[in-house]
């Protein structure tokens, strides 16, 4: 049954949501900082070596970089797109909506728990791969994977962050759902080339989801979304960047 992978990966996140918001009752304000920190140094580390990984290659018997530019292009002009469109801004409503709608009015941190998390369990290849291969392929292998990933993910964040957190199996619905039920579109667009670009640009785009968890809201991550689309248009370009 094709869009099996989606509502897995929505299911996750509603239960690491559930779970985590048992298990942060637990902890003091302290500890919830604590936990929200070394939560923010995971993610860091994670997109470093997704970002290493499409960047650094073996030749010979030295380490070369490269496509750095790809990075740097990719961000800017996403980065430019995402600030006219408003994206984050356009988060940022829903979540309070989303705040006002579930009761949960008093929450302070709620929008930004709704926002950082969900743009954690977004970004990435996994999310655009794993919904083709389910509605290509009905192969949901992949969001299987990536939902027990997430299912951990927004646990932690939830114990450190609050119950916002488990609101972001909405976007990942919306998401992987179109993604999938598109996924005959989409799918040729999605060269070994594009996959490639797509894994390190997000990857910088997690790594900047880890800024905000370890030094506070820094940077306006939802308005670098648009990076994600040029970098599967630089894979078409006739030129490497």
């Amino acid at each position: 049954m094709v869009g099996i992978g989606t509502l897995i990966n929505t299911a996750a996140i509603v239960c690491g949501g559930l779970a985590g918001g048992l298990v942060g009752r637990a902890f003091q304000l302290e500890q919830q900082e604590a936990i929200n920190k070394a939560c923010g140094v995971s993610v860091l580390f994670i997109a470093i070596a997704g970002a290493m990984e499409g960047m650094l290659s073996i030749q010979g018997s030295t380490i070369a970089s490269g496509r750095s530019m790809l990075v740097v292009l990719c961000l800017a002009f996403g980065t430019v797109i995402g600030e006219l469109l408003g994206i984050e801004d356009a988060f940022e409503r829903f979540g309070e909506w989303l705040k006002m709608r579930t009761g949960n009015a008093d929450d302070a941190g709620f929008v930004n728990a709704f926002v950082t998390t969900s743009l954690t369990v977004c970004i990435g290849a996994m999310a655009i791969v794993g919904a083709i291969q389910d509605g290509v392929q009905g192969d949901w292998s992949t969001l299987a994977v990536k939902s027990v990933l997430d299912l951990i993910i927004v646990a932690v964040m939830t114990s450190s962050m609050g119950k916002g957190c488990a609101f972001s199996a909405i976007p990942i619905f919306l998401f992987e759902g179109s993604v999938t039920l598109l996924a005959s579109l989409v799918a040729p667009l999605m060269t070994d080339a594009a996959v490639a670009n797509l894994s390190l640009v997000g990857s910088v785009l997690i790594f900047c989801v880890g800024v905000n968890l370890v030094w506070g809201k820094q940077l306006r991550v939802a308005n670098m979304l648009p990076a994600v689309a040029f970098a599967v248009i630089a894979a078409f370009l006739p030129w490497a960047l």
